[in-house]
């Protein structure tokens, strides 16, 4: 009877062993607990449709590299190199992503680090690879009809990823600086930075498929970089950038210069209703189109803080440069 008892209790325990190996496996996947609401919606949405959404799914988050340049042209810079999983023969169009002047007073390795743990890129990156997108990502800032043609674009088109590159900003506008200030960041990015994202990451390395983009100070260093090497890049956009009214005669020059280097490149402004730089950013637009530089231009919900950075500011960039970098029409 004893012995009985025994095989029966052992029984028990391997059967129980089982069961935690179960949970464990489960709580290993690399999406386990994120995003807790939306990934049931996503595997629903892609057996409804059977589209590419359904090996979206699979996606793995995206692997990271700090880059160090300790006497770089500009002095010491960080860069934080955002690569995605990937199959062996795969190959993703670049993103320069730059930070705002919040993070250019944090130094360069904690700056560096603005799109990623400020701004909340990961976050943005995962959930695209998992739509549809639901309000409360873009943190309430987006309409109901520029949700929808989000995911309506998403749905037909899954979200494919970007090397997105992110280095320090240095302070460029402090004191009214002119725009050459920008030009030892533009030497650094052209020359070192990415012909490095180039040799080590699997790099589509074509200038059509080369972007960049960033946010307020960010987005008047994409702009002075992207329009002072327009055969660098495919698109220039820029996110409420930094800029005044004034501003927009030299801006307008610089741009009509820059097209005529590169006419494919495409030039995106994107500003909001509760932007600082909302009035400034709408005549930069016009004063381009006036100069016969076509942009585009969009105009959404929100102000000019974290929560816009977290929101609209990393879904729109992403999606934007996606789609253009590869040739196909943005949302």
């Amino acid at each position: 009877m004893r012995s009985l008892f025994l095989v029966i209790l052992l029984l028990g325990l391997t059967a129980c062993d089982a069961c935690s190996g179960r949970r464990a496996s489960q709580s290993a996947s690399p999406h386990a607990g994120w995003p807790p609401a939306s990934a049931p919606q996503a595997a629903t949405s892609a057996q409804a449709t059977g589209s590419a959404s359904a090996t979206s799914a699979a996606v793995l988050p995206a692997d990271e590299h700090t880059w160090v340049y300790p006497e770089s042209s500009i002095g010491l810079m960080h860069a934080v190199v955002s690569v995605p999983k990937r199959r062996p023969d795969q190959r993703f169009p670049v993103l320069i992503a730059l930070h705002g002047r919040g993070e250019a007073l944090k130094g360069p390795a904690r700056g560096a680090r603005g799109w990623i743990d400020d701004y909340w890129l990961p976050r943005a990156i995962e959930r695209l690879h998992h739509p549809p997108l639901r309000s409360a990502d873009l943190l309430g800032f987006v309409e109901a009809q520029r949700l929808a043609a989000l995911n309506a674009d998403l749905a037909g088109r899954p979200f494919q990823g970007l090397i997105v590159v992110c280095p320090y900003t240095p302070d460029i506008w402090h004191g009214g600086q002119p725009f050459s200030a920008a030009e030892p960041l533009t030497r650094w990015v052209v020359d070192e930075l990415l012909p490095r994202v180039r040799r080590e990451t699997p790099a589509i390395t074509t200038a059509v498929a080369t972007g960049i983009d960033g946010v307020s100070l960010g987005g008047r260093a994409a702009l002075l970089v992207g329009l002072g090497q327009p055969t660098a890049f495919g698109t220039v956009a820029a996110l409420q950038p930094a800029f005044s009214s004034a501003d927009a005669p030299a801006l307008a020059r610089l741009a009509q210069e820059a097209r005529k280097q590169n006419p494919a490149m495409q030039i995106r402004l994107l500003t909001s209703l509760e932007d600082y730089y909302l009035v400034s950013t709408r005549r930069i637009s016009a004063a381009l189109r006036d100069a016969g530089v076509s942009n585009r231009l969009d105009v959404v919900p929100g102000p000019h803080d974290y929560d816009f950075n977290r929101g609209p500011g990393a879904y729109e960039m992403l999606v934007f440069h996606d789609r253009a970098l590869r040739g196909q029409r943005a949302p």
